[in-house]
């Protein structure tokens, strides 16, 4: 192995790349040898992160679902432990923390028996009432198969001390990187560009600048390793060190740390970082020119709160695009994202968003960063990395599919054995399912490949992939587990079941059984040709005589409330908080297959439209009139509207007379129910007075605050609408009494 070791040392520091070194056999030889190797390689432990759940190598120790704290860090030599959890996610983030002429050493189970062996994340794909012998071994298969055939991979059998292939690809030498010169004329100090570590970054930076101007938007689009984020940072300190006050936001503080700790570095360099307030706060920098650099989550920071000057938006490609939406109405905004990236999505952001960026009123300037920071260009790793997790998957290019219609389009289904042997089918799959859904992750193919729960459907036009569903099995749940859930367990991968069972209470929810739509999507060359709701409608067919429902949850918005409750489903839940990462409440809802299922299904309309009455002015106080609307409609419930006289004349006084409605605060409740849910006549109320209803009836907002939102003249103009708008369901909804009442009034 010394000799192995050596070569692919010296090779990849020639070239400025990096080699990956397998070491298969049982656990203890592979730990020996991966020690063996970095002592032969001559690299310091003080370089070297072990990613296990065992602490025998003697270097930094990261555990593997801790990977992402790697990102934006550089290292010389990266262990990965497979033989106690081998995840997708932590293999991709740590491969790219190795700089060129470093190794990336994996410990796996013999080649051979790898892909049969289970581990704990296995574990976590076999989710009740599957077991872990369920769970196959499709995505290791595909593995071992890119270890053995790619270039720059080396695999050594610890077992027999034999190099089973040596990996070295005789690389040309590295070209010789100067250091990018600042430009002749630039807004941000020197400093923040003699910082630049290449060409592309310090064109990022420059780019950056245009963000002193109001009105303008900037995207930032690279693969992992580009220093995109470094540049945020560098950008980011550069305008508070101009008293700018920069909003930075990104899934999680975590993936936005990069920005933080290069605007630290400048600031500090450039003597106005003052920490005195704040030192144990990295996510907030201040500075003594009155700037100042800080964090919020999503679901805050589209609210602008404090009115910053910039927004910043890290790794957008993991945020949804309704919620990239709401930053343009920042004057001055950037979006940095991953193309091919381990949190997100970037083609579909690319994409999906510039549509919108492009119409609103900002003016927008691209940058692409190409060459990677810590390697050269065309490192056989990284394509490696690529290839097995499938980072670079696209969807069937439009030609192929240009053409499709629910009349030209065949139902086909998957298993992950067929998809593990079809190397085709399965990059058009992800590669769709990627560009759709903002948080689709290297985790999400092995669980396709080898989830015992996940089912795929799939409608094909002449052999390509035009739409996908991603089903997931849950319920039939024993006892134990339904009961365990209603005490406030969590049982893994039952999301219906355990939202109504530990939420609403339902301990018989886990009894039916059903499938989950977990993704659909639709390739955007053909969107809007009712290509969804044709898979959906064959999804139903198929499985209506084997379950008790079908069910999705996701992020509410009036349209897709409105495109599931056109397809048969209805709402039997909304969540009280906002999603962190989508920044909207989730709606669960369900369509019922069975006489089981209806049960289920009747129980839970009933109990929402119950519930929601009273929420609406208390936890969900707050949310989209629209949203509202579309969730009370979506039940179909039927609505028993029983009043009192005295009731009924109040209601008709305040539409008709000198009344309030405040008086009658549950009559008024009851009635915009009723219409809202289980309308006489879809047409009595025009959209704005049924959010009237919503958000002065229901969510009982104040009435300066629904005279600001409405556009009214004042309060009093506010209240002269309401009762125009009580005044046609008290005349079709309201009681002889109520009509009584009217007349005088007429």
């Amino acid at each position: 192995m010394e000799q192995l070791v050596a070569a692919l040392r010296a090779e990849a520091s020639r070239a400025n790349e990096r080699r990956l070194l397998v070491l298969t056999g049982e656990r203890d030889a592979t730990v020996t040898a991966a020690d063996r190797a970095l002592s032969e390689a001559n690299i310091s432990r003080d370089e070297t992160t072990f990613l296990s759940h065992h602490n025998d190598l003697a270097c930094e120790r990261v555990a593997p679902k801790r990977a992402g704290s790697l990102l934006g860090t550089t290292r010389t030599a990266v262990v990965v432990d497979a033989h106690d959890a081998f995840r997708p996610n932590a293999l991709g983030r740590s491969v790219g923390a190795v700089s060129g002429g470093g190794l990336v050493l994996l410990l796996t189970p013999p080649l051979d028996e790898w892909p049969d062996r289970r581990d704990t994340f296995d574990d976590g794909l076999a989710v009740p009432p599957f077991s872990r012998d369920e769970v196959t071994g499709n995505f290791r298969t595909r593995t071992v198969e890119l270890l053995r055939t790619h270039p720059g991979v080396a695999i050594y059998d610890a077992a027999t001390d034999t190099v089973e292939k040596d990996g070295l690809t005789d690389p040309l030498p590295a070209r010789h990187r100067n250091a990018p010169a600042p430009p002749n004329v630039h807004a941000f100090p020197t400093e923040a560009y003699t910082r630049c570590l290449t060409d592309d970054q310090a064109t990022a930076l420059r780019a950056f600048e245009r963000l002193t101007e109001p009105d303008t938007a900037l995207v930032v689009e690279a693969d992992r390793g580009r220093g995109k984020s470094s540049a945020a940072g560098l950008a980011a300190g550069s305008l508070a060190h101009a008293g700018e006050d920069v909003l930075v936001t990104a899934r999680g503080y975590e993936s936005a740390a990069e920005v933080f700790a290069r605007a630290h570095e400048l600031l500090d360099t450039l003597g106005s970082l003052e920490t005195v307030n704040h030192p144990d706060n990295p996510s907030l920098l201040t500075t003594t020119t009155g700037g100042r650099v800080r964090f919020a989550k999503p679901a805050d920071a589209t609210d602008l709160p404090e009115a910053p000057d910039v927004v910043i938006v890290d790794e957008a490609a993991a945020l949804p695009v309704r919620v990239l939406e709401r930053f343009l109405d920042a004057s001055r905004v950037a979006f940095t994202t991953t193309v091919h990236g381990y949190e997100g999505a970037g083609r579909g952001f690319s994409v999906r968003f510039r549509d919108r960026l492009d119409k609103s009123t900002h003016d927008v300037t691209d940058v692409h960063l190409d060459e990677p920071i810590r390697y050269a260009p065309g490192d056989p790793v990284e394509i490696w990395a690529f290839r097995t997790l499938l980072l670079d998957a696209r969807p069937a290019v439009e030609p192929l599919v240009e053409h499709a219609t629910p009349e030209t389009v065949a139902y086909e289904a998957y298993t992950g054995d067929e998809l593990g042997q079809n190397e085709h089918l399965l990059r058009e799959v992800f590669g769709l399912l990627v560009f759709a859904h903002y948080r689709t992750e290297p985790d999400d193919l092995a669980r396709l490949l080898d989830a015992p729960n996940l089912t795929l459907r799939v409608l094909t036009h002449e052999g390509h992939v035009a739409c996908v569903a991603l089903l997931a099995r849950e319920g039939k749940l024993p006892k134990t587990l339904r009961a365990e859930m209603y005490d406030g367990g969590r049982v893994r991968g039952n999301m219906l079941p355990d939202v109504l069972t530990s939420q609403v209470r339902d301990e018989d929810a886990g009894i039916t059984a059903g499938l989950r739509v977990m993704r659909i999507a639709t390739h955007p060359a053909v969107r809007s040709r009712g290509l969804g709701s044709h898979l959906l409608k064959a999804i139903r067919t198929e499985f209506e005589a084997d379950l008790d429902w079908l069910g999705v949850g996701y992020g509410a918005t009036p349209d897709l409330i409105d495109f599931w409750h056109e397809n048969g489903y209805h709402t039997v839940y909304l969540s009280t908080g906002r999603n962190d990462a989508s920044g909207e409440h989730s709606a669960v809802m369900v369509c019922p297959l069975s006489a089981a299922g209806h049960d289920l299904h009747d129980r839970h309309v009933r109990w929402f439209v119950e519930r929601t009455r009273d929420m609406l002015s208390d936890v969900l106080s707050e949310l989209d009139p629209d949203v509202v609307r579309a969730a009370v409609r979506a039940t179909e419930a039927n609505i028993d509207l029983t009043l009192s006289d005295r009731e009924w004349r109040l209601l008709a006084g305040a539409a008709f007379g000198p009344g309030i409605s405040e008086v009658a605060p549950a009559a008024v409740r009851k009635l915009a129910m009723k219409h809202l849910t289980d309308p006489a006549d879809v047409s009595l109320l025009t959209a704005r007075q049924e959010r009237l209803l919503v958000r002065k009836v229901l969510q009982a907002t104040h009435w300066r605050t629904v005279t600001e939102e409405f556009g009214f003249h004042s309060p009093a103009h506010a209240m002269r609408e309401l009762s125009a708008t009580l005044r046609p369901l008290v005349s079709v909804y309201g009681s002889p009494a109520a009509q009584l009442e009217r007349r005088r009034f007429e």
